[in-house]
């Protein structure tokens, strides 16, 4: 009779090759405590890249220029803007935010299981930890807005920018930043996530953040693939107005709610 671990195996023949070799010899650096913090900020970097380019490409390509999402909001942020955005993200996150998520991660105590998950339990749990943070996210940020002490001390800083950019998705307070990361932590905890399945949430929650403040409406952008999600347009308008718009991803908790509005491109 084949037992239990033999028959999880064959359930996960794809993903488990790729998690053997992640794990072995890896452990003590997957579960450092400031493994969490760390890939946040540099994966971060890394995805607002592509869209530096495309900003240093607006003043001399039409079609670039063309995809920004304009309604007066101004040409792109200069280098100076982005240079100075990212020095002050990266002092945040080595004086406030590594040391506390490194504290959190010490008190959750994670672990390395022998097994991979299989394509359906990574694709389950990916798209829970979405619902789940998208919710968390949404209250937070509504409460943020309605209550005038918790918007001046910790969500004001996120506000100071009218002409939205990639990398300004994390340029708000240490608070704000340590908050949100905890939230994407705790959807994971929660859920009981596999630790691959978390990682891929973590890199996929970092993009979809890159992309709702990149202030441009791509052609493959994911919110004109999915009309459940609101993506830049969406976000915005957020940061015109402020009083609509309050979730990261998906719209169905402001239309719940009634604080959805018309994105930037059909006020345009």
């Amino acid at each position: 009779m084949m037992n239990e671990p033999t028959a999880a195996l064959r359930d996960a023949p794809v993903l488990q090759g790729l998690w053997e070799s992640v794990r072995s010899g890896q452990q003590q650096i997957l579960l450092s405590p400031h493994l969490a913090a760390s890939c946040a900020f540099l994966t971060h970097v890394a995805l607002c890249s592509p869209f530096l380019v495309l900003d240093a490409l607006g003043s001399a390509c039409q079609r670039v220029r063309s995809w920004r999402i304009a309604a007066g909001s101004g040409p792109p942020p200069s280098l100076r803007q982005w240079l100075e955005c990212f020095c002050r993200v990266l002092f945040k996150y080595a004086t406030a935010v590594l040391p506390a998520a490194a504290l959190f991660q010490r008190l959750r105590s994670p672990n390395l299981p022998e097994l991979a998950p299989s394509c359906w339990q990574l694709f389950v749990e990916v798209v829970a930890c979405f619902l789940l943070f998208d919710a968390l996210f949404f209250l937070w940020h509504y409460c943020m807005h309605r209550v005038p002490w918790l918007y001046r001390t910790i969500h004001q800083m996120h506000h100071q920018h009218r002409v939205l950019f990639a990398l300004a998705a994390q340029d708000a307070s240490s608070a704000e930043l340590l908050s949100l990361l905890l939230l994407a932590l705790i959807s994971a905890w929660v859920l009981g996530c596999h630790p691959l399945s978390e990682t891929l949430f973590h890199f996929l929650n970092s993009w979809l953040a890159v992309e709702d403040h990149c202030g441009y409406n791509l052609p493959w952008a994911l919110h004109r693939l999915l009309p459940c999600m609101g993506g830049s347009p969406h976000h915005q308008a957020h940061h015109k107005k402020q009083n609509i718009n309050f979730a990261p991803y998906f719209i169905h908790w402001d239309y719940l709610f009634g604080t959805y509005g018309t994105s930037m491109l059909h006020s345009h």
